[in-house]
């Protein structure tokens, strides 16, 4: 732990802790320009900061003003987020793959005064939200692009007008407050409009100062940055390695990670579980090419590596001690060769992860540690302890230091404490529905506590309280724990539980064509398309097969009855899942409305061709005048 971590109230705070505890740290931050890692120092950074606080001003904004950013995650983002919370104004870190309508709400309901954003991609994704404003925000990028200013103008502005603006911003850090509102983050969410959760500097810190505490890193390890900054959990990390004074590299894109790793020998990275299926889907499709007995060694390693246990590994077997050592010369030692070569710290967040994949990367020493929070709750509630060995797999981890949680009578997750959010912005309403009279946040999640020697004290996320439905029969489903069960095979990638008031549970699957192509190609089958090859007997059975070994974990309600097979490719892109990647319910439900219909022998009902050809007719004025026009 810091000894000066308790003296940061406010965001800005660690840059002077940083020039004061880490002054000769050469690459606090760094992005990768034209092939070469452009580093900065800590000085560097808090020079940078402070010259855009000048520059802000002298543009003409003013102390509560909303700045929206939109950008990949880069260390200008980092100077940029600074740089509004020394001079009081509000940041609006957006996603940057929303649609036109999300962003005409964002900007507006935000009354954002500055845009900034980084490319022209991202500019001509957002003009046409900007073009439906009355009241258009200034428009700075990053990149240069003719016919727009650069932020790197607002830097130099602050560098020109430093003597006459310094003064101010130092007036603001001594009388800003850790109460204060210092950032509007908008829900991603899977349904409606985005919900604006406002932060304060005291709900930011306190949480990332907390979950900094049960990381073991040093200032001498380096981390890699992809997950979108703009997500109050990659944020939340940021400002954590920047308290213990880790070297945070920005990846370039999603495609270059595991280069990016290897350049980089990081120690560590934080991840969603779909980051690091796709990783282990890739290490264990790189065995699909061996032969012999080097085929045997690899796959033999993927079921000693399901085996393996943090907490019960000192009392294990010595044949199982035996096994590791040879697995870890054979094939985990080259695992990490690929991403670096050094044992890796990684957090995991947002969904459950599947323990198999867990279990696998903590016997090669890629050691994963799964959290829980909301944006709502700056972000984290729980996590796996790394520091103290606290790592129940299948759990979220121990509550955070400074938080409190209780859990309802139906078994909803409520709490408390510093970390809770000031509010939804401009709606009072909906944040008392979630934050009731005695400041207990309910996050719609249900869960349990299990483990621990001394009594249950290991979080365990079991569903969605909105997505648990009822069968005809009256029993309760929790359709994420079938949802995680199915992911675990490597045969699925995505999966969607149906059956609300119906006799019996169905499924509608997105199959991993991958490992689908593989096993038709082993079986001989020949197919024209995905279409076909799913449509073949063959492949039903296979996923009859598949369903029927998941279903011996569950009660005979619970049990899968029903399925069927789709060939869309489920993505944020395709907007199928959230940006954080969970499954979109709603609309996957409308999506595959026939199906679920064919699963339950209705049929869907058809269109009334005689309503339809009325409706298509373009009526022309009868002479009827609407309420309050004109002669």
């Amino acid at each position: 732990m810091n000894d000066c971590s308790m003296e940061i109230t406010r965001t800005f705070d660690l840059l002077d802790h940083l020039v004061t505890k880490f002054p000769d740290k050469p690459d606090i931050l760094a992005g990768k320009e034209r092939g070469e890692w452009v580093k900065y120092s800590t000085h560097d950074y808090y020079k940078y900061a402070h010259y855009m606080a000048c520059g802000l001003l002298e543009l003409g904004l003013q102390p509560g003003d909303r700045v929206v950013t939109i950008s990949a995650n880069c260390p200008e983002w980092n100077f940029i987020d600074m740089a509004l919370a020394l001079a009081g104004m509000i940041h609006v870190p957006v996603y940057p793959t929303l649609s036109a309508d999300n962003y005409l709400h964002i900007f507006t309901h935000s009354e954002a005064k500055f845009i900034l954003v980084s490319n022209n991609i991202l500019l001509k994704r957002i003009l046409p939200a900007v073009e439906r404003m009355e009241a258009k925000p200034q428009i700075y990028t990053l990149a240069a692009i003719e016919g727009y200013p650069r932020t790197l103008e607002i830097l130099k502005a602050g560098i020109a007008s430093r003597e006459k603006n310094s003064p101010a911003i130092a007036h603001l850090k001594e009388t800003i407050k850790p109460e204060d509102w210092v950032t509007l983050i908008y829900t991603s969410g899977t349904t409606g409009q985005p919900k604006g959760v406002m932060l304060s500097h005291r709900n930011i810190c306190s949480n990332f100062i907390a979950h900094e505490r049960v990381n073991p890193m040093t200032s001498d390890c380096r981390v890699l940055s992809f997950l979108p900054l703009n997500h109050m959990y990659e944020r939340s990390m940021n400002y954590h390695f920047q308290l213990k004074g880790v070297s945070i590299y920005y990846a370039e894109n999603m495609g270059t990670l595991q280069q990016n790793m290897a350049e980089t020998h990081t120690n560590g990275f934080c991840a969603v579980p779909r980051v690091l299926e796709m990783v282990y889907d890739k290490l264990y499709a790189a065995g699909k090419d061996f032969t012999g007995i080097k085929k045997a060694i690899y796959t033999r390693a993927f079921k000693h590596g399901a085996r393996y246990d943090y907490t019960l590994f000192k009392k294990v077997s010595l044949g199982y001690q035996l096994s590791q050592f040879f697995y870890e010369r054979m094939v985990y030692r080259h695992w990490r060769e690929r991403f670096g070569g050094n044992r890796l710290i990684v957090i995991t967040g947002s969904s459950s992860i599947q323990p198999r994949i867990i279990r696998t990367f903590a016997a090669a020493g890629i050691n994963i540690y799964e959290g829980y929070g909301l944006s709502e709750t700056s972000p984290v509630i729980a996590v796996n302890d790394p520091a103290d060995g606290y790592v129940r797999i299948g759990t979220v981890g121990p509550v955070l230091s400074g938080v409190e949680v209780k859990l309802a009578d139906d078994g909803e997750i409520l709490t408390r404490g510093p970390h809770v959010m000031m509010g939804y912005y401009k709606d009072p309403e909906y944040t008392a529905q979630v934050i009731d009279t005695e400041g207990w946040f309910h996050t719609g999640d249900v869960g349990q506590f299990v483990g621990g020697i001394t009594g249950p004290r290991y979080l365990r996320i079991t569903d969605r309280k909105k997505d648990i439905f009822k069968l005809s029969a009256g029993k309760y489903i929790a359709p994420q724990l079938l949802e995680n069960k199915l992911r675990e095979s490597e045969y699925i990638e995505q999966a969607m539980v149906v059956g609300e008031n119906e006799k019996s549970v169905g499924v509608i699957i997105s199959p991993n064509f991958n490992t689908l192509h593989y096993w038709a190609l082993k079986h001989k089958l020949h197919y024209r398309d995905n279409g076909q090859l799913l449509a073949m007997p063959q492949t039903k059975e296979k996923f009859k097969e598949v369903i029927d070994a998941i279903n011996r974990d569950f009660a005979a309600h619970e049990q899968i009855k029903s399925f069927r097979l789709v060939t869309d490719e489920w993505t944020a892109a395709n907007g199928l899942l959230s940006p954080t990647l969970k499954i979109k319910r709603n609309i996957l439900m409308d999506k595959y409305k026939n199906l679920i219909a064919e699963i339950y022998g209705k049929a869907p009902q058809p269109a009334n061709p005689i309503l339809s050809a009325f409706r298509s007719v373009d009526l022309p004025n009868f002479g009827f005048k609407k309420k309050g026009e004109s002669n």
